[in-house]
């Protein structure tokens, strides 16, 4: 009897022991890739989600980030969202265009007129449209859209008008749209991994990158280049997109808790990129780095030409509705 006794003893805080355990082995802790660094406001508002997503889904759900490229490159874990090899990831829209193109026209160079416009544009029932198409297309769910910033060149010689940039050779990201302002003004996109860009400016591989201001700190590409052109010539934006197999693990009151944490996860970067945009100019002079203003307007006008061309990846009437935006 006493071993029976023992045994049933042992059976019942072995039970509880694992009741216990439930909650913990029940939290499902979502993977976030992107390639940007830690330091950077996209990671540490990522980072900072996990525990509002814990607190509104009773701690079904966690979050666990990984940044600067760490799961892969920008185009490896675009492919994983749908492998499920990672269920949350920040891209730009041109990557996001590879799998359903008119998505990327909010990553066109010169698409919008201004900060307002694109503001408005990514508030507006044509964008809502455009997400929903890239999630018929993938089964990838697009959630939030957070400010990337200007997009500038940067290079080793002065640039002031388009024809400064006639056979420049001036790194890109992998996305064919990213070639269209340096095709407008004659130069020479060679597109690079972002992990790679520091060293392929060191080595002379490429004579120019562009990026906005405050990934050109964070990189440190002010380092290995003597000019910032403020060319503004994207008004870039990065897409917060959960995968189709763990958006579709969730039941509906999980999704929109995911959904309220991710969109308060993009105006948490956002503010401080809009913010870091408005100090940097003078950090950077303050570094010895020349950073020069020019009249966009040129080289607006030579990269307009080429909107609805060959490399559009978007309809007319697209194209029309988000310039009507007002």
């Amino acid at each position: 009897m006493k071993t029976t006794t023992l045994l049933a003893a042992l059976a019942a805080s072995a039970a509880a022991y694992t009741m216990a355990l439930q909650p913990a082995l029940a939290e499902t802790a979502l993977k976030w890739a992107h390639v940007y660094e830690a330091s950077e406001p996209y990671h540490t508002c990522a980072v900072a989600a996990s525990d509002k997503l814990k607190a509104a889904t009773e701690d079904r759900y966690s979050i666990e980030v990984f940044p600067a490229s760490s799961l892969g490159k920008e185009v490896d874990i675009n492919e994983g969202l749908g492998l499920g090899t990672v269920d949350i990831i920040y891209t730009g829209q041109l990557f996001a265009g590879r799998a359903y193109g008119p998505i990327a026209i909010g990553g066109a160079p010169f698409m919008f007129r201004d900060f307002d416009h694109w503001d408005k544009y990514r508030n507006s029932d044509l964008f809502k449209d455009l997400a929903q198409g890239y999630t018929d297309a993938t089964g990838n769910h697009i959630t939030s859209v957070t400010y990337y910033g200007e997009r500038h060149v940067t290079s080793n010689k002065p640039i002031d008008k388009p024809e400064d940039m006639a056979g420049l050779k001036i790194r890109v990201p992998n996305a064919p749209l990213y070639m269209m302002f340096p095709k407008a003004t004659g130069a020479n996109p060679t597109p690079i991994a972002f992990a790679e860009v520091y060293l392929a400016l060191q080595q002379g591989t490429v004579d120019a990158q562009e990026n906005p201001l405050p990934t050109i700190q964070a990189k440190k590409f002010y380092e290995v280049q003597k000019h910032i052109n403020l060319t503004g010539h994207i008004t870039d934006a990065l897409l917060t997109i959960v995968g189709g197999p763990a958006w579709n693990a969730m039941d509906a009151a999980d999704q929109a808790a995911l959904e309220q944490v991710l969109d308060e996860t993009a105006d948490c970067a956002t503010q401080q990129i809009i913010q870091s945009e408005k100090d940097l100019v003078q950090w950077f002079k303050d570094e010895g780095v020349d950073v020069r203003d020019v009249d966009r307007t040129p080289f607006r006008e030579e990269t307009m030409k080429l909107h609805n061309g060959e490399d559009a990846t978007w309809d007319q009437a697209t194209y029309d509705k988000l310039q009507a935006i007002e």
